[in-house]
């Protein structure tokens, strides 16, 4: 099993709260922190723009990233949303052993 990290953006606490909720519901995410708002910056359509986002943090295995990043993309209001995975290359066992076992690939896992 393959751990990643998945990192998206969100314009508010409710669409955040949504996804994290539908994410564990269906058990494609064994956790999701659904962070405190910041103010990101960034170059769009030719200009520096600012919002106020709400960061989330989506703990998972790499089989359901397609599954996880359809869900955001269906989910989130943007154009563009953000989705980046992050391979985690080590952790507790206990805490990965965890996150597999929360995260089946089919109901009889």
């Amino acid at each position: 099993m393959e751990a990643v990290l998945i990192i998206s953006n969100f314009p508010d606490q409710k669409t955040a709260t949504l996804l994290a909720e539908a994410l564990i519901e269906q058990r494609l995410a064994a956790c999701v922190n659904v962070l405190s708002p910041c103010v990101s910056i960034y170059r769009w359509q030719g200009k520096i723009e600012s919002a106020g986002e709400v960061p989330v943090l989506i703990k998972t295995r790499k089989q359901h990233y397609d599954r996880v990043e359809q869900l955001i993309k269906m989910m989130h209001p943007y154009e563009l949303p953000e989705v980046i995975m992050v391979p985690i290359t080590g952790g507790l066992p206990a805490y990965l052993q965890w996150i597999a076992d929360t995260t089946p690939l089919s109901d009889s896992d």
